[in-house]
């Protein structure tokens, strides 16, 4: 009987070019140097008849994508909140892949079960949250949104004697959402996924922060009944956090089930520097971040964090009489997805190669280096920080809309480090997001000096 080729040859060609990869970051431009159309006839559009060795169209991929790649996890790429990945991270990631283990199941793949436990239990910790509360690994920030969201749903709708998953939601009382003005559009998204529409937008203060009094303002202004209260842990522009205490005393008085997204910002809890931000934070019921922001792990990192086990596996669990069910609860119980790769491996490598100091001195040097780059901005004419520099986040404007959007333009030509344009009360900015381990004090200035370069040029 013929056997399939072991395709052990494209994994040792990976493996070059993932290290050339790497090595190229320091010297190459972080913007991409082809386009679509180039990669695409780099690639050849058109389906072979025959196939190919595995290792060589590994080779073609690596050799045809390389101009068009993003210097994603270059310490010189600020545009989004998105980190690179730590060494430790990406090991394991390639362990993941090789291993092949979809983890919805405990008995069935033991190894992930005894990891997730460990790394749930880590991360609950390390974030200051309550001991017990359920740790569900999604694919990112959107997914852990939605995945406390839905707990929040399916529960203050059956404390009014409503049952979602008997009954659906045709029907079933209105349940009232409020967030803060200037919310992450992902919660928008997951609320539209839940079937819960447009929430109530709460007025924030000048650095986007829920304005406490404005909310009990709304829950009092607004028709009883159940009710969910969306809080933030980092404001995606100016990096700002939300009153917790004050907020969170506010929806008690109306039986809300408070959710928090704290995509990236809720990492300050893993910090004494700047654990402060976060005072409060672990009263309320669910909580949403993402391990590839703040902590570096690769992509499909998301953390649902529910406080009531129970609230999570009643709207993500199921039964199939095909399954191997463990008394102790599925690791699906807890995410929208059955089948799904390991994903705390990574998170769980990253974690114990940086341990509990480590991850202190990752965050804080992420905050430190924004107001490396919030300093060096004020020196150069025209330019003006725009946001109170508390995390991560960094908002400048050098003018008019014209001259700052003139400014982001320049520095993608320059190639040197990518910042991303935005919108933020009105204006034009340039945002700038520390996310990535590898950012050293000389990507600091190095970007810097592109920004000075491109402010001369106008």
């Amino acid at each position: 009987m013929d056997q399939p080729p072991s395709g052990l040859d494209a994994l040792d060609h990976a493996h070059r070019h993932a290290l050339a990869w790497l090595a190229s970051l320091e010297r190459r431009p972080v913007p991409p140097q082809a386009s679509i159309e180039d990669v695409v006839q780099a690639l050849g559009a058109e389906l072979p008849e025959q196939g190919a060795d595995p290792a060589e169209v590994v080779d073609l991929l690596a050799k045809a994508c390389d101009a068009g790649l993003t210097g994603m996890p270059s310490g010189r790429f600020f545009g989004f909140v998105i980190g690179g990945t730590h060494p430790a991270a990406l090991a394991a990631d390639w362990l993941v892949s090789a291993w092949d283990q979809n983890s919805g199941l405990r008995r069935v793949t033991p190894a992930h079960s005894a990891v997730e436990d460990v790394t749930s239990a880590w991360l609950v910790d390390l974030l200051g949250l309550p001991a017990g509360s359920a740790v569900g690994f999604v694919t990112g920030a959107t997914m852990a949104n939605f995945t406390g969201l839905a707990a929040g749903r399916d529960t203050v709708l059956r404390r009014v004697g409503w049952d979602v998953a008997g009954r659906g939601l045709q029907g079933a009382p209105r349940v009232r959402v409020l967030v803060g003005a200037e919310r992450h559009d992902t919660v928008d998204l997951a609320l539209r996924y839940l079937g819960l529409g447009a929430p109530h937008a709460v007025p924030v203060d000048e650095q986007g922060r829920l304005r406490a009094d404005a909310l009990h303002e709304a829950l009092a202004g607004t028709p009883a009944g159940p009710t969910v209260v969306v809080l933030q842990a980092g404001n995606v522009h100016s990096g700002a956090f939300d009153p917790f205490p004050d907020a969170m005393a506010a929806a008690r008085e109306h039986g809300a089930w408070v959710h928090v997204d704290g995509a990236f910002g809720l990492w300050a809890g893993a910090t004494a520097s700047h654990r402060h931000l976060v005072a409060g934070v672990d009263g309320a019921d669910s909580w949403a971040t993402d391990a590839h922001k703040t902590l570096n792990v690769p992509y499909d990192s998301g953390l649902a964090i529910v406080r009531d086990p129970a609230a999570v596996r009643a709207s993500m669990g199921m039964h199939g009489a095909y399954l191997v069910h463990d008394e102790a609860g599925e690791p699906f119980d807890k995410v929208p997805e059955i089948s799904r790769r390991g994903r705390a491996f990574p998170v769980w490598a990253v974690l114990r190669s940086l341990g509990r100091s480590g991850v202190d001195e990752l965050v804080d040097r992420l905050c430190r280096h924004a107001t490396a780059f919030a300093e060096g901005l004020r020196a150069i004419p025209t330019a003006e920080v725009l946001n109170d520099v508390v995390f991560t986040q960094v908002c400048a404007a050098f003018g008019d809309d014209e001259r700052t959007q003139e400014v982001g333009r320049r520095l993608l030509a320059d190639g040197t480090a990518w910042m991303t344009g935005s919108t933020w009360h009105g204006r034009s900015v340039l945002r700038i997001s520390v996310s990535n381990w590898s950012t050293t004090s000389s990507d600091v200035e190095r970007s810097l000096d592109a920004v000075r370069r491109a402010v001369e040029g106008l």
